[in-house]
């Protein structure tokens, strides 16, 4: 049992409001299919460990150059847009149903005691990787010598 962690009332680990930005975030970007069913959005993943967090998230369709990656005082955004061409060709065609057309995604994740120089992103087969190192810890205790 030693391997339990306490959560708050929301299965939240503490961590304080970073985990309180990160739930609200999910509220308000995760879909009701009764009220929310025209919300675009994507999945996203974060782990941690003892020197990183890494997210993953799924942007299918979309290039490296649609996609925004900012980081400002502990908020990383991550934006995705691409609209789709119209092709003179396309334009003599009888569509009967059409789905594909621009698109717009973003989301924001909260983390602290992060080393923003060296965060870095790559994006394979839909999915963007983005490895966020975090600060080297302090020492916390100092030794004091007696003179």
């Amino acid at each position: 049992m030693t391997n339990l962690v306490r959560r708050n009332g929301f299965g939240l680990q503490n961590r304080g409001f970073e985990d309180f930005y990160n739930m609200m975030d999910s509220f308000f970007n995760e879909e009701f299919p009764s009220k929310r069913s025209n919300v675009e959005s994507f999945k996203v993943d974060i782990s941690e460990n003892d020197n990183e967090y890494t997210v993953e998230a799924e942007l299918p369709g979309f290039e490296k150059e649609d996609i925004s990656i900012e980081f400002d005082e502990g908020k990383l955004t991550l934006k995705a847009e691409k609209s789709e061409s119209v092709d003179e060709s396309n334009e003599s065609k009888n569509y009967i149903h059409r789905e594909r057309k621009m698109s717009k995604v973003s989301r924001r994740m909260y983390f602290k005691d992060v080393d923003e120089e060296n965060i870095k992103a790559s994006l394979d087969k839909g999915v963007l990787n983005i490895q966020i190192p975090k600060k080297a810890e302090l020492q916390k205790v100092k030794n004091i010598q007696i003179d």
